[in-house]
């Protein structure tokens, strides 16, 4: 485990209620509805960043393929951790949801 990860013993039901937030749009349902939980709203607010990056890269479509590809391999990737009850901090974009404060 490294200085990005930590484990917590979160209920079942919020470990896969954090693991949505990785299916595109699917992050709001947390992020909106699960405010009493720091861990699923950990990981909706990556998923709306990775959600918002997906967008964006629609906008760009010579890059979205590679974007697109990128954002499925982390949203498994977070999908596993919520599923474990890890707090996983997503490379980079784990660092601009912090820093925009969403």
């Amino acid at each position: 485990m490294n200085n990005k990860e930590r484990v917590v013993s979160a209920p079942e039901q919020e470990r896969y209620t954090a693991a949505l937030s990785y299916v595109w749009i699917l992050c709001l349902y947390p992020l909106l509805f699960k405010k009493n939980s720091a861990f699923i709203q950990f990981h909706a607010k990556q998923g709306l960043a990775l959600f918002i990056l997906e967008i964006i890269s629609f906008l760009f479509l010579v890059f979205a393929p590679l974007v697109i590809i990128i954002c499925v391999i982390l949203s498994i990737l977070g999908v596993k951790a919520a599923i474990a009850g890890r707090y996983w901090k997503l490379p980079v974009i784990g660092d601009w949801v912090k820093k925009l404060g969403i």
